[in-house]
Parts: C-alpha cells; structure tokens; sequence
C-alpha cells in the first residue's frame, strides 16, 4: 500500500520539521484523507477508530491555522473525559513544539475550578475541555469563546451516548457561525447525523475502515451454555492465556462491577470501570492498570473510551456488544501500534443472531473454538508482575517523578529497571515497583526524604 508524506502538505516548515524529529514521516489513513480539506478550511466529518491518529489530523490543522501573535482562544476542542482532554493537549502541545509561545490549557471536571479560572486569566490559544466544565465556566463568565474560529468534536458519538447533548447545544450556541467545525467519531449514529446536519456547513465525510490484520490481531471465539458457564469460560481463559494487560467488556454497569467482583473473589488480579465511580477511584484504577499492577480491567464501552492504553494483550467481549461498530472498536484496542494481540468473544445460543449479524459486517466467518481445560482453575491465579505505591505527595508539594526515581534507587536500593511508571497528581503520587522488592521501595521512601521532606506511602 502507497503511503504518502507529510511533506505532500501546505504545512509550515516549523511544523514539518518538528513531525520529522518526532518521527511522523508517513500519514495514516485519516489523515490522509482528512488533512487536506482541513487544511483548506472545510468542515470535515472523520469516522476512524481510537488508535487511527485523528489527534494529529486535526491537531496539525488547528496548528497550521493557528495565530500565535494573536492572544486570544482560537480552538476549542471538547471531548468525553479527562482522560482523553489530557492525552490531546498533550499531542497538541508535542505537535506544536516548535511554534514559539504556545498556550495550550485543558478544563475538565474532577479538578478544582479556582486554579482554572487563574489559567484563563493569564489566557489561552488553545482550550481542550469536557462539556460540562466548559459550559460552567461559560456559565461564570470566566471564559470567552467570540475569537473561536476553529471547534472540534472529538468523540462527538461517545459525548452524546454519556448526555452532554444540551452542553453541546449551549457551548455551540457561544461560538460564531463563522467558523470551521470537525467531528470525529468511531460510529456514525442518526443522533450524529443530526448534530452535524445542525452545526455544520456542506461537511466533506471521510470513513478510514477499521480494519485488523490477522497477523496482529487473533479473533477466538467460545461459546458458554448459560452466564454461569460464560464466567467459567472467562476464568479459564484468563488462565490460558494470563495477559499482562486485558479489558473484558460487559454491556452493562451492574454486570461490570459483578464480573469484577468474581474475578476478584477467584483472586485475579482486577478492578472494575463504570460511569457510577467516583473520579478518585476512577483516577487510581487507571493508574494501576496503565502501569501493570493490575492486569485485568473489567469495563463499559462509555467508560472505556478515551482510555490511551498502550500494548493492550488481550480484549475479552464478555458478550458481543449492542452495536456491531462498538464491537469493531472494541477489537481494535488490541493490537495497536505493530503488536499483537488477542480478541477472545464469548456467546450463548441467544446471541446466534448478533453473531451472524457480525460475520456479515465484518465479511468472514467465525467459528467456535474448544474451551480451555476445566484444570486450569486448579492452578493459582496468575499475578501482575508490578505493584503500586501510593505518596501522599505530588505537585503541589513540588515532586517530580526524578526526585522519586532518585530515592529508590540511591544508596542500597533498587535498580531502575524495577522501577515503572511514575505518574503525579496535585496531592499524590503513584510509582510501580516489581513485585518482589516492594518492601524495599515501601522503605526507602518511608524512611528517606523527598525534596528534603518526608513522606507517607503505602502499597494499595
């Protein structure tokens, strides 16, 4: 397949220079067909999965039409969660490395309001938000969006799916008609259909088919007599196949955090993910996983969107989803970025129907495969190789994840290989460890000093 350049684009050379030391030199697909007519300034409607490098199709075209000199809020992009918010500022500011003065600031709930207002104070080019703390500091008159001349929906079917419909609508409503509007989205419902027919003007659509290589992606299919047997199944293959990193997906919230419990009951490693989470628990179970101290995500397709998890092993549908799309999407979170990965489905006879609905989307034939040994349950359940440590310390108290690696693994303590991810929030900081030297890292920070001070850490 032909691939072609970023240098085939009317792009600064600011910018061109900055993808090639980032080692972007080939489009993806979505942007390659989305790009030029961003570029042009039409609005573009993008259906392409999580994974298909929308962030830097529309982040290149919001750069590109950029005027720094200018201090006033140009783009607005608004997204589903935190999560997602955080991980395009980040691309954005990455992206726009090399353009001098940038300011790129995210608004998103679950964080205090008072330290945003100040941000907004100082000012912004560029703002990447969640509806509802956009229209509350809308709301306030702490944010003005009359210069916004660029508005991006980033997956606009997953904000409507968790009700920020009238957000939307009023957000909109604040931002000048004049302007250039471009709506990515993983699935294409009528309600999509409708916003867009709505808010934009003679859209050019661009569909990128999410398609998966069998060499990376390996589809299994198991079929259970009834929910009872379909746990059984779940933990069999769990056993067999013991993924360092795996999201089983449930259709609803009460039968995530059921499965959950199971698993936990059978003593898998694994944490539930669902709306009805606080955003503490939330944050601290995305810490885990994403650093590998937990293996095992039981999840929703809401909640789990958004989430930028890198070398998933294994995506496990606990039933096929209601929206062969969503299944698709699902599937595609394995396998990413050139690894390989697994997507095991588990069925009854009840869901035939969705089964063959789903050969005919995808064009093949999945047949059912023998289920894993009953003996398997025998053995122990396996474990994640990492733990984590929680400090009662972050940001605010100034660390930085270089002071935390410094104290593990100063005088007497461990090698830096056995140290993971280091992630800090306003008041707390988590790093993983490996298993066998937690005692140690739980001593060398209890009993050391960070920035000269002393704080208190536990294994959660």
């Amino acid at each position: 397949m032909s691939q072609t350049d970023f240098t085939s684009l009317k792009l600064h050379p600011a910018l061109l220079k900055n993808l090639s030391t980032l080692g972007y030199q080939f489009m993806t697909p979505i942007q390659e067909q989305s790009l030029p007519h961003i570029l042009k300034g039409k609005d573009v409607i993008a259906q392409g999965q999580t994974g298909s490098g929308k962030t830097a199709a529309f982040g290149l075209g919001l750069l590109e039409k950029l005027n720094v000199k200018r201090f006033r809020i140009q783009s607005l992009i608004l997204c589903p969660t935190r999560e997602l918010a955080d991980q395009v500022a980040k691309e954005i500011r990455k992206l726009g490395r090399a353009i001098h003065n940038i300011k790129v600031l995210t608004l998103c709930g679950g964080m205090p309001f008072g330290p945003q207002v100040g941000s907004l104070e100082h000012g912004a080019h560029i703002i990447v938000g969640t509806p509802g703390r956009i229209e509350d500091h809308l709301g306030k008159g702490t944010l003005q969006l009359d210069d916004v001349n660029l508005l991006v929906l980033d997956e606009a079917d997953r904000m409507l799916d968790m009700g920020f419909q009238s957000q939307l609508d009023n957000i909109i409503e604040r931002i000048s008609r004049d302007r250039q509007t471009l709506m990515f989205s993983a699935t294409f419902p009528d309600q999509i259909k409708a916003v867009a027919k709505r808010i934009m003007q003679q859209p050019v659509t661009v569909h990128v088919e999410s398609t998966h290589d069998n060499s990376t992606i390996q589809q299994h299919l198991f079929k259970a007599e009834d929910n009872l047997h379909r746990l059984t199944i779940l933990r069999l293959l769990l056993q067999q196949y013991q993924p360092e990193s795996a999201v089983v997906f449930c259709n609803t919230r009460i039968e995530t955090q059921e499965v959950a419990d199971e698993l936990s009951y059978f003593g898998f490693s694994v944490m539930a993910l669902h709306g009805d989470m606080e955003q503490r628990d939330r944050d601290q179970t995305l810490v885990r996983f994403m650093n590998k101290s937990i293996s095992i995500l039981v999840a929703t397709d809401v909640a789990a969107r958004g989430l930028d998890i890198e070398s998933l092993d294994a995506v496990i549908n606990y039933q096929i989803a209601r929206e062969l799309e969503v299944h698709v999407h699902r599937i595609g979170r394995t396998g990413r970025a050139g690894n390989k990965g697994i997507a095991l489905t588990i069925i009854t006879d009840k869901e035939k129907f969705k089964l063959a609905k789903l050969e005919e989307f995808l064009q093949t034939s999945i047949e059912p495969e023998a289920i894993p040994p009953i003996n398997l349950l025998d053995k122990p359940s396996y474990q994640p190789s990492m733990v984590t440590l929680q400090i009662d310390g972050g940001k605010k108290q100034k660390l930085r994840p270089g002071d935390i690696l410094g104290a593990l693994t100063g005088e007497n303590g461990i090698s830096g290989k056995q140290v993971g991810k280091i992630q800090l929030f306003p008041n707390k900081a988590y790093v993983a460890v490996s298993r066998e030297v937690a005692q140690d890292a739980l001593r060398k920070i209890g009993e050391g000093k960070l920035k000269g001070r002393t704080f208190r850490v536990r294994q959660i």
